[in-house]
């Protein structure tokens, strides 16, 4: 990454407030260690969500689809569903539901990221993730991070959701650290041989086009090392507890069987533990993650080292990018993975929702 100067009266200004709050004081004091500790930046790419902007919302942005998708299409996907289940349950009259069911048609059909309903707006919106790293690498949880009273390691229990009710503000006051950051990642630009041309023409077109930063609040994923080389393995969450939750997974199921220590039609009552006492042969390999997800039960720990690979919850941040007309959509080069597609079945301007060869629907026959 590179980072270019930007013009000051291309930007809007940064507002900064001195926290004085206890707790938020603290949190200050672990981002100024953070800083000094991880003073470089690793990115790793563009995650896309969805937003909505009402009349009333000024310049500001509601995020409705987690900033957490590796696809813009993903994104979408969930757009067209909220906009969908909104047009079953919320609407208030036929005209508004064929508003609703109109974006629905277009979603469907036709890769779509900025569209206005009953002048409300929503966007698919843009974002890259990256992660702090110092001289012992991948930058971990901090001691402010939110930690439960008591840590939930139930695989039927669901996670808190990713920016759920989280406000896009460019304009909200700021932390000190804060903005060093925004300030600090206003001129980010991909650089190197390993991006296609017009991968860094977008990157660089973005400091003109949204030269402004606005920073979301802070994920955790699991990662790992083997040798020198950080990777990164499975999805975001929304506290360290949570990551540690999917690496206790991992270490107990899904890594046992991935390397063919389990037979991956196993029941899911089959773990790293009941299967050492079976198997003999692959005892050793196998109580070993059994093991290490034990020490990852017993507190707060944040990196385990299992059979030459360091699993370590990771501290990982996402930043937008911001223009006169907001948060930065998709860019040209970005890479969708699948096409546009129906998801549910097909609602009239009533609510009615006709089902494929429904025997009981009248209309799904032709009658001559």
């Amino acid at each position: 990454m590179d980072l270019d100067e930007t013009g000051p009266d291309e930007v809007r200004p940064v507002v900064v407030r001195v926290p004085v709050e206890p707790v938020e004081a603290a949190m200050e004091a672990d981002a100024v260690d953070a800083a000094l500790d991880a003073a470089d930046v690793a990115v790793r790419g563009p995650l896309f969500g969805a937003a909505v902007q009402g009349p009333e919302d000024g310049a500001r942005w509601r995020v409705l689809v987690s900033v957490s998708n590796n696809c813009p299409q993903l994104a979408r996907d969930g757009l067209n569903s909220l906009l969908w289940f909104r047009a079953k349950d919320e609407a208030k009259n036929r005209a508004e539901r064929r508003a609703l069911l109109a974006a629905v048609a277009r979603l469907e059909t036709e890769r779509v990221d900025d569209l206005t309903v009953l002048d409300t707006r929503y966007r698919i919106v843009r974002a890259d993730e990256y992660a702090g790293m110092g001289p012992d690498g991948f930058e971990g949880p901090r001691p402010t991070d939110p930690e439960p009273v008591t840590p939930d390691w139930s695989r039927g229990t669901l996670d808190a959701k990713i920016d759920d009710g989280l406000v896009l503000d460019p304009d909200a006051p700021v932390t000190p650290t804060q903005a060093m950051e925004r300030l600090t990642l206003r001129g980010m630009v991909y650089a190197g041989s390993r991006f296609p041309d017009e991968v860094l023409r977008d990157s660089r077109r973005a400091l003109t086009t949204h030269p402004d930063i606005v920073l979301l609040p802070a994920t955790f994923k699991v990662v790992e090392r083997t040798g020198s080389a950080w990777s990164s393995s499975g999805g975001l969450h929304s506290t360290p507890q949570e990551a540690r939750k999917s690496l206790d997974f991992s270490l107990r199921y899904w890594e046992p069987r991935t390397r063919g220590l389990i037979p991956m039609g196993s029941d899911w009552d089959v773990d790293a533990r009941t299967q050492a006492a079976r198997d003999a042969d692959a005892a050793g390999e196998l109580t070993a993650f059994a093991d290490a997800a034990d020490r990852l039960r017993a507190g707060r720990v944040d990196e385990l080292e299992v059979l030459g690979t360091l699993f370590r919850i990771g501290r990982t941040r996402r930043l937008v990018r911001w223009g006169p007309e907001g948060p930065e959509g998709p860019r040209p080069s970005d890479v969708n993975r699948q096409d546009p597609n129906p998801l549910h079945p097909v609602m009239d301007e009533d609510g009615r929702i006709h089902y494929e060869e429904d025997p009981d629907d009248p209309d799904e026959f032709d009658h001559t």
